[in-house]
Order: C-alpha cells, then sequence, then structure tokens
C-alpha cells in the first residue's frame, strides 16, 4: 500500500527534532505545528510553481509523446471501418462479411477499451502514471502485430482470432485513455491545460486521417493484382488488409522509448507518494530543463495527509457536490459515444446507404471490388477532413476562453438538431444524387460538432475535476462509460440497420442518436467549469491545512509492505 503521507527533507527532520525531540522510536510528534505548516505551505508553493509555468520545450514533448499514442489509438480503432470491408471479399461470403461477424470485429476494440479504463485507471493512481505509461502501448503494438498476422485453421477461425487480437489492442487503447490525460493534465499551466489535452486528444483526427490514405495506398498499390484477379480479389485484397492494420503499430514503436522515460508527474510524487522533496526538485528541473533525477538515498518522512482507499473513496463521492461530477462526466460520454462510434465504426456503412460514390456495374466484378474499396476509403477521408479535424482545432482556439462546459452544451444542442433532420428527412435527403450531397454535408457537420463538442469536453473535464489520488480511476471510470456507449452502440447498430431491409433503418438510427444527444444536454448541466482553474480549486478540498502531521520515521523505502 502507498504510503498515506508526505515527505520532507533532512534540513526539515533536523527542526522537527531540534523543537521536539524524537521518540525512543525515531518519530517525531505529530503536533510539530512549525514544521508542518512549513510543509503545507511547500506543497501549496510547489503547485502554484506548476500552474503558473511558462509554456516550454517539455510541454512540447508531452503533447507529442502522449499525442502519438492517441494517433495510434484513433488508426487502429477506425481502420477496421474500412478493412472490415476487405475482409469480407476474402473471408465472407457472398463478399460480404456476416451481421455478427462485423459485429464482433468492430465490437472487440471498445470492449477492451472498456476493461484497459477500468483497469489502467486503477493502476495509475495506484502504482504510479509513470509506471503504467508504456505498457498500454506495448500491449497495443503487440496486439496490432498479431492481428496482422492472423491465418484461418481449421479449428480456429480468423474472424474469432481477429476479435480475441482485437479485444487484446483495446485493452491497451483504453489504458491510454485515463493515462495521457491525466498526464497531460497534471503537467500542464492552468491558463494552457485546456489547450494542451485538446492538443494530445486532436491527435485522434489524424490517426482517422492516416488509416484513410493508407488505404488509399494500399489498394492503389495493390490495383493491378486486383484487377488481374478473379472475383473477389481474394488474394491481393488479403495483403491490403494486413498492409492497413499491421502499419497501425508503427507510430506505437516511435513512441514507446519516449513513453518509458517520462517522468513522473509532480502532483501524484507529492500528494500520492507524498515526496514533497522530489516533487519540488521535479518542478524546478523537469519543467524547465527536462532533466529528470530521482536521489534514492534521500531520507523521507511520514506525515498524515488524505490517502486513497476505498473508505475514502466513498466518502468522498458520498457527497453530491462531487458525486454530481462523475455522473454527468460518465453520462455525458455515455451518451455522446453511442452517436460517435456508431457513425464512427460504420461510415463506409452509411456512405453505401445513401449510395455516396458508390460504383456501378457488375457487382461480382474485381473492378467493383477496385473501385469500391477505394472509394470507401476517400470517403473516410473527406470525412477526416471536412469534419473530424477541423472540430478538434477549433475547440484548441476556444476551451481555454470560452470554456469546456458551454462547448459541451453548444455541441450537444447542435447534434441534437442535427441528427433530427438527418433522421426524420432522410428519404427526402437521399433521394437524388444531388440532394444526397446535402446529406453528406449534414455528416460532415455531424463530425465537426461532435469534436467541437463532446468528444473534445468528455475528454478534458474528467481529468481535471477530481483530486490527484482519484483523477485517473476517475477519468477511467468516465471513459469506460463512453465506451460501454459504443458496445451498445454497435451491437444495436449490427442488428437494427437492416430491419425492413439492407440499410433500410439508417433514418430511425438517426432519431435514436438524437435522442441521446438531447439528453447529453441535461448531464453537461451536473459538471463545473474548468476553464482557469486550479486541479486543486477543481477537487472540492481544502487546501491549507493538507498535511495535518507526522505520523512514522525517517525511513527509505517508497512502498509499505502491506
Amino acid at each position: 500500500m502507498l504510503r498515506d503521507s508526505v515527505y520532507f527533507t533532512a534540513h526539515d527532520a533536523t527542526m522537527a527534532s531540534a523543537d521536539h525531540p524524537a521518540s525512543e522510536h525515531g518519530s517525531y510528534p505529530e503536533k510539530s505545528q512549525p514544521t508542518v505548516a512549513v510543509l503545507d505551505e511547500r506543497r501549496r508553493a510547489a503547485l502554484a510553481e506548476i500552474d503558473n509555468a511558462p509554456f516550454s520545450w517539455f510541454h512540447i514533448k508531452v503533447c507529442l509523446v502522449a499525442g502519438v499514442g492517441f494517433f495510434t489509438d484513433a488508426y487502429d480503432i477506425f481502420a477496421i471501418n474500412i478493412a472490415a470491408t476487405m475482409l469480407g471479399y476474402v473471408y465472407g461470403k457472398g463478399g460480404a462479411l456476416s451481421t455478427w461477424q462485423s459485429t464482433g470485429v468492430k465490437v472487440a476494440t471498445p470492449v477492451g477499451n472498456l476493461v484497459g479504463q477500468l483497469v489502467f485507471g486503477w493502476l495509475a493512481d495506484r502504482l504510479g502514471r509513470k509506471r503504467m505509461y508504456g505498457v498500454e502501448l506495448m500491449i497495443m503494438i503487440i496486439a496490432t502485430f498479431g492481428q496482422a498476422l492472423s491465418g484461418q485453421a481449421p479449428a480456429v477461425g480468423i474472424i474469432g482470432a481477429l476479435i480475441v487480437w482485437r479485444f487484446i489492442m483495446g485493452v491497451g487503447i483504453g489504458g491510454d485513455y485515463p493515462l495521457s490525460a491525466i498526464i497531460s493534465s497534471e503537467f500542464a499551466a492552468t491558463r494552457s491545460r485546456g489547450r494542451l489535452m485538446t492538443a494530445v486528444f486532436a491527435f485522434q483526427g489524424w490517426g482517422q486521417f492516416a488509416a484513410a490514405i493508407i488505404g488509399i495506398i494500399v489498394v492503389s498499390a495493390y490495383k493491378d493484382e486486383i484487377l488481374d484477379s478473379p472475383y473477389p480479389a481474394a488474394k491481393p485484397v488479403d495483403y491490403c488488409w494486413r498492409l492497413l492494420i499491421g502499419l497501425g503499430c508503427v507510430p506505437g514503436l516511435i513512441a514507446l522509448y519516449f513513453r518509458l522515460t517520462i517522468p513522473e508527474t509532480p502532483r501524484f510524487t507529492m500528494d500520492v507518494e507524498r515526496n514533497v522533496t522530489q516533487a519540488s526538485k521535479d518542478i524546478e528541473n523537469v519543467v524547465t530543463t527536462g532533466t529528470y533525477v530521482v536521489d534514492e538515498d534521500a531520507p523521507i518522512q511520514r506525515v498524515k495527509a488524505p490517502r486513497a482507499s476505498w473508505a475514502d473513496f466513498r466518502a468522498y463521492f458520498s457527497h453530491w457536490e462531487n458525486r454530481k461530477v462523475i455522473i454527468g462526466t460518465a453520462y455525458s460520454w455515455f451518451a455522446l459515444d453511442i452517436a460517435f462510434y456508431g457513425l464512427g465504426l460504420n461510415n463506409s456503412v452509411i456512405l453505401t446507404a445513401i449510395n455516396f460514390g458508390n460504383p456501378s456495374g457488375n457487382k461480382t466484378s474485381s473492378l467493383y471490388v477496385y473501385q469500391n474499396l477505394k472509394n470507401i476509403c476517400i470517403g473516410n477521408l473527406v470525412l477526416s477532413v471536412a469534419g473530424l479535424i477541423p472540430g478538434y482545432w477549433v475547440s484548441f482556439l476556444l476551451i481555454d476562453t470560452w470554456g469546456r462546459k458551454p462547448i459541451q452544451l453548444m455541441g450537444f444542442s447542435v447534434l441534437t438538431v442535427l441528427f433530427i433532420i438527418m433522421g426524420f428527412a432522410y428519404d427526402k435527403l437521399t433521394a437524388t444524387p444531388s440532394v444526397t450531397d446535402a446529406f453528406v454535408f449534414l455528416y460532415c457537420l455531424t463530425n465537426f460538432f461532435q469534436n467541437f463538442g463532446p468528444n473534445t469536453t468528455t475528454f478534458v473535464i474528467p481529468g481535471e475535476a477530481f483530486p490527484t489520488r482519484y483523477r485517473s480511476t476517475a477519468h477511467g471510470i468516465s471513459a469506460a462509460s463512453g465506451k460501454l456507449g459504443a458496445v451498445v452502440s454497435q451491437l444495436g447498430f449490427g442488428q437494427l440497420i437492416n430491419i425492413g431491409g439492407t440499410n433500410k433503418f439508417v433514418k430511425h438510427i438517426m432519431e435514436i442518436f438524437s435522442f441521446f444527444m438531447l439528453t447529453g444536454i441535461f448531464s453537461t448541466l451536473l459538471i463545473p467549469e474548468t476553464k482557469q482553474k486550479t486541479l486543486e480549486d477543481l477537487s472540492n478540498e481544502e487546501q491549507r491545512g493538507y498535511i495535518t502531521g507526522f505520523l512514522g520515521a525517517v525511513s527509505l523505502s517508497v512502498w509499505d509492505s502491506k
């Protein structure tokens, strides 16, 4: 169990011993108020130094190291949007995967995300951000490589193998959410924290964009082989999906070293490990020069301060002012991901349903296979450029001035209206090719206002609104609630879409999405505005007197033996 104390320097220990002689066991009296007051003041001063730190190269490094992870996350999650069509040509009956096969390969990753977010969120609060950072990336790299090498066998079907690998990959991706959010949040200055976290999250848009670009490249590279092969051109298309999926591990490999060497956040060192001395050194060195040195022989002293435990967790969230925040962050993310993943993992299906860019001619020809795959990649590229990427960066520009809560309220409100229009006017908007362009425009707007709206803010706010000892756990709970929404959406989408005929239920799915966007407006009212407030102010805990006394003797150990 982590020490339930804060550490101070040997000089402070000498001061304590001079004013209050040590007991026979070497510990100092609990009521050494002058020394406790000094430590308490030092803690607040150190936190203020982080909050007021100028933007530096180290902040850029944190953004890039965390952002590359999100780039990889998004690439790996949304590449299946294109790869599922390829898998259908290679392993499906009639050139397509069955409903359950398609649902399985798409939903496996969100299920893994849910597990990873809960487990890694808790472990990051229990063991430390640094200890877990990089572990989740290794899981992602191994699982991505495993997918690309999966094969068909008499005892094991490739779809089943892919589902297992995508679940494992999802666990790693899920772990990346709380870790990257909390590390960027705890290193950031108050005035730019929203922009730093948004910049990290915005890499997700570039990941989706890259998946579409790589899809176009591999399909174009195998054009001649596809056209020369008999329908459904299984061999060249098999190469295509393996390259598309497998290349997803490359950015992760590049970022792995930097993740393993990133320093522990000063807030964790100070408030969970309770090592004020090391945290002060980190603040002086890491944020300014990027160096990170741990003195293993530095003497430490335990003092009384809030520590994480199940009893304390229940006590903290038993207060409505704290409980309403996690209800608000969790449900808002759940409602958002119902639509975000319902659309994001099925862009190809929806583009096909509205006959946008569908090739004409014989559907059982190799030419049709090539044109269909190319058009799906281009369609996903258009959606990324026209809606997803701009939405992230408009959020980046406004999140520290306008605020998180107004952006989320506006986003949910606009999305409610857009989905109502797309659902109830679906038949008219898809009746002719000319009006179909209007539907595609509205579809791009939904992508834009998801990212200039709740998709960004549901990631940012849980990384700010809770105390350090529960910040990662609470972010993991909120993110896992979102992935529960993604799972529900994907299972529902797969079972509902063909009611009344192939893709005939799309309009009603849009109407369902509008209802969940409406509920997101009300859950947003439960969350606080976090802009320009310190993480400690947002924790709803009194910071003066946070350190309340001494508990134990000098020790060199960081971990209790319990």
